[in-house]
C-alpha cells in the first residue's frame, strides 16, 4: 500500500462560499499515481467544511440559505465575546470537516452528480486543504 498527501490552496471572498473542489482533488489523484483506494478531503479549519453534493446553482443557494436559517450569525452565543464568529464554528459543526471517497481505476467512485465542495463559514480568507490518497 502506497500513501501519498498533498496540500491545496485557495482564497475565499465571501464570509460564507462554497466552491466546489472536485477538479483540485482530482489532480491530486492523478498525481498520486494510485489506482485503486480511499482519497480523504481534510479541512484543519474549524469554521469550514468539506461536503459532497449535487453542483447545481440552486440547491447551492438553498444550502447557504438553510445554514444561515439554522444558525444565524449574532444569537447572542458564548463564543462570540471570544472572536464573534460562534456561528461558524456551529455551522462547521454541522457540516463536518472532511469526506473520504473511494478509488477505483484511478478515478473517485462520485456518483453521476456528485462533486465535493469546500464550505467556508468565516471568510474570506487564505485556506489549506490536506488530501491524502492511500491505495495500490
Amino acid at each position: 500500500m502506497v500513501l501519498k498527501r498533498e496540500s491545496v490552496e485557495f482564497n475565499t471572498t465571501q464570509r460564507v462560499e462554497i466552491q466546489d473542489i472536485t477538479r483540485k482533488v482530482e489532480t491530486v489523484l492523478d498525481h498520486s499515481g494510485i489506482k485503486n483506494g480511499l482519497l480523504n478531503v481534510y479541512s484543519p479549519h474549524s469554521t469550514s467544511g468539506v461536503v459532497i453534493n449535487e453542483n447545481e446553482s440552486g440547491l447551492i443557494n438553498d444550502f447557504k440559505l438553510a445554514l444561515e436559517k439554522l444558525v444565524p450569525e449574532g444569537a447572542g452565543y458564548q463564543h462570540d465575546r471570544i472572536d464573534n464568529n460562534a456561528d461558524s464554528h456551529i455551522r462547521g459543526f454541522l457540516t463536518g470537516g472532511s469526506e473520504t471517497i473511494p478509488v477505483e481505476k484511478g478515478r473517485m467512485m462520485l456518483g453521476t452528480w456528485q462533486s465535493i465542495f469546500f464550505v467556508e463559514l468565516d471568510g474570506p480568507r487564505h485556506r489549506r486543504l490536506v488530501v491524502t490518497v492511500m491505495g495500490d
